[in-house]
């Protein structure tokens, strides 16, 4: 198996951004959706700018007019695209045709909540690059810090992230069981609801530890 990848979301401070350049995970991500974590485009402008170039930013968005995430992109302030609400294919289609018209075309990960196998079985429609597997929180969109049944990712042939709860203490169990292109780790590296530079440098050593 090849080495899992790591990403490390919801940044939003300068000293995020310099914790993540002295542990080096593969993605960050800024989210622009309502949320603690939210981040308005020109402060991401400034942490893109400050990010290791070796270390692609993911934009998070939730139903976004897709003016938006072209801007985000056109501007090189996101490397990739994550859609974490209600978006359909059409919507995709409609995201990458104008991605492609104004040359600045990403990768799209689409975001899924999972419940059950059922959940699963509908994931394989989505036109992305990528799904996310997440846990299901009802009526919100994620980040609810909250585990699913990684097993249920067993059915899936396609790469994905693997996000919902993951922590120090359960990142290789999630990770051996799921086997996932790449974990998504927000509040299992927070301490007070901030970033934890010890953290993230401490799971991204852990998980490197592992061949």
């Amino acid at each position: 198996m090849s080495e899992t990848k790591i990403k490390i979301c919801g940044l939003s401070r300068i000293q995020d951004i310099e914790y993540v350049n002295e542990s080096l995970p593969d993605f960050i991500g800024f989210v622009f959706a309502k949320s603690r974590r939210q981040v308005e485009p020109e402060a991401a402008e400034k942490l893109k700018a400050a990010l290791d170039r070796g270390i692609k930013a993911v934009g998070v968005f939730v139903n976004e007019d897709t003016a938006l995430i072209r801007g985000l992109c056109k501007g090189g302030i996101i490397d990739y695209i994550q859609l974490h609400g209600d978006e359909d294919n059409d919507y995709i289609a409609k995201l990458k045709t104008q991605l492609e018209k104004a040359g600045c075309s990403k990768p799209i990960i689409k975001a899924v909540r999972v419940k059950d196998t059922e959940t699963l079985n509908t994931a394989g429609q989505f036109d992305t690059d990528f799904l996310l597997l997440d846990t299901f929180a009802g009526k919100e969109y994620g980040g609810t810090g909250k585990t699913f049944d990684w097993k249920l990712a067993n059915s899936i042939s396609r790469p994905f992230f693997l996000a919902g709860g993951l922590q120090y203490d359960n990142v290789l169990e999630a990770v051996k069981t799921a086997r996932p292109f790449c974990v998504d780790i927000s509040s299992g590296v927070e301490t007070d609801g901030f970033k934890d530079g010890v953290k993230i440098k401490d799971i991204v050593k852990l998980i490197r530890s592992v061949k």
